[in-house]
């Protein structure tokens, strides 16, 4: 999970707005497919389709019976202004790699949508002036992919600061009024009691707005998590705080709530296998939630014994398990049967990884980016973004990633 300078005026916001009617007509004449249903859009789990060993969504939807994937993520450029890139380094505006991913995805009849923030990085929300320059920028993201949906990720930092917050919210408003028949989720941090005071003041920045996605989506994991039965309590807590904030039944409140997970090891050493994601998608279609989703389809696969299975990785799940598992389970929530496949394998025990040489040692001075190698404490480190003078390890969400002992 990932996540001020000058922005796009509000006189481009207000030229996307006039347009905006026509946004998804348009783009379709470019090459977009026609709509998936909805259910699909909701049960899309997200890919980064530029970073952690990209994984071929065409072998996925063979395998799977996958059609819709949830590519991330939109950011501000790392060096600042208020325009869309590709983790805050590739420009959507001149991006070609990610383009070619979705016409790949398209070709075999399925569809994406795209993700904006995550954890990390500087969201669009934060660089720009205000919502119409924020929502110019994504429109951006629309028109260029044809895109039929749009995921807002909202975590830490940025759901921190509420002028971003603002801004984001007044975007999602803004890119939904113009773009009729757009499918907008809203994703952020899941507690115990449903989601933390910083998603609470999310929501009510929503209510304040008049603004309502297809859906709110928590994150149950990272937080003290034990398996399916603590994520569906928090679901059920969360359902409680949709109806207090915006006045609905309890039917109302489930049909506008989601659940995105973490399949196998979390950041935090929770485990969830295949076994609480079926725990929780019965919760979810029995009381008819309207989003289930995971991070993520680079992480669907075991992990080798040269990955070290035991500690948290951006490319595989580290518990035992055949490749897309995971992303079958999105495939039943979108109402489709996935493909037979081999028994799961019998879990191995973890590996004792065997120590690497150590990369040049960190220097508190330096400014790293993103994919730099350094070591520090005996351990070598790879930068998530742009940093200086962050200690690594010193918070399990900072910007650098542990490559194990060397």
């Amino acid at each position: 999970m990932r996540r001020l300078r000058a922005c796009l005026g509000a006189a481009a916001a207000v030229t996307l707005a006039a347009a905006g009617t026509t946004a998804l007509v348009a783009s379709n004449a470019s090459g977009a497919t026609s709509a998936l249903s909805n259910r699909w859009y909701a049960a899309a789990p997200y890919l980064m389709p530029l970073d952690n060993d990209p994984p071929d969504a065409a072998a996925i939807m063979d395998a799977s019976g996958l059609k819709a994937f949830q590519l991330a993520f939109i950011l501000a450029p790392n060096g600042g202004g208020c325009s869309p890139t590709w983790g805050g380094t590739a420009p959507v505006s001149g991006d070609t790699a990610v383009q070619n991913v979705i016409s790949t995805i398209r070709a075999k009849g399925g569809d994406v949508s795209v993700s904006i923030g995550g954890y990390g990085g500087t969201k669009l929300g934060q660089a720009c002036a205000d919502a119409a320059s924020t929502a110019a920028a994504y429109q951006q993201v629309i028109t260029k992919y044809g895109l039929h949906a749009i995921d807002f990720d909202l975590e830490e930092p940025e759901y921190e600061n509420t002028a971003a917050v603002r801004n984001e919210i007044g975007a999602a408003k803004i890119l939904q009024q113009n773009n009729p028949g757009l499918y907008v989720s809203v994703t952020t941090a899941g507690t115990a009691d449903g989601t933390g005071w910083f998603g609470k003041q999310m929501l009510l920045e929503a209510k304040s707005q008049g603004f309502t996605p297809n859906n709110f989506s928590i994150m149950p994991f990272d937080g003290g998590f034990n398996g399916a039965a603590s994520q569906t309590s928090a679901l059920t807590n969360f359902n409680a705080i949709l109806r207090s904030t915006f006045g609905w039944d309890e039917a109302t409140a489930y049909a506008h709530e989601g659940f995105s997970g973490m399949n196998g090891r979390s950041d935090t050493g929770e485990y969830f296998s295949q076994a609480d994601f079926q725990t929780v998608l019965d919760y979810a279609t029995s009381h008819n939630m309207d989003r289930f989703t995971f991070w993520s389809l680079n992480r669907d696969r075991q992990c080798s014994p040269a990955d070290n299975g035991g500690r948290t990785s951006g490319t595989c799940s580290s518990v035992a398990q055949n490749s897309w598992d995971f992303a079958k389970y999105s495939v039943k929530f979108a109402g489709a049967t996935p493909p037979s496949t081999t028994p799961t394998p019998t879990p191995t025990p973890t590996p004792t990884p065997t120590p690497n040489s150590c990369k040049t040692e960190w220097s508190s001075g330096s400014v790293y980016t993103a994919g730099n190698e350094i070591s520090y404490n005996k351990h070598n480190w790879k930068a998530k973004w742009w940093t200086q003078n962050e200690v690594p390890g010193a918070s399990e969400w900072g910007p650098w990633q542990d490559e194990g002992a060397c």
